[in-house]
């Protein structure tokens, strides 16, 4: 489950540069901090926060 949500973090992390440089203005998405960008920022946050949660829960230090 780790190796996934890392996985799928550093997916959103990519669309999220991608979509910040503009990569997607050709999909009518504009460049900068647009819904995309804020989408996955967010969605990454959560995914952060949640594996910390788990790890405090199981009582891991990292």
């Amino acid at each position: 489950m780790a190796k996934i949500l890392e996985i799928i973090g550093l997916a959103l992390v990519a669309i999220m540069t991608l979509s910040f440089v503009g990569v997607f203005i050709p999909y009518g998405i504009k460049n900068g901090t647009s819904e995309l960008f804020w989408g996955s920022a967010g969605t990454t946050l959560m995914i952060i926060i949640y594996r910390k949660m788990k790890n405090k829960k199981e009582g891991k230090e990292s």
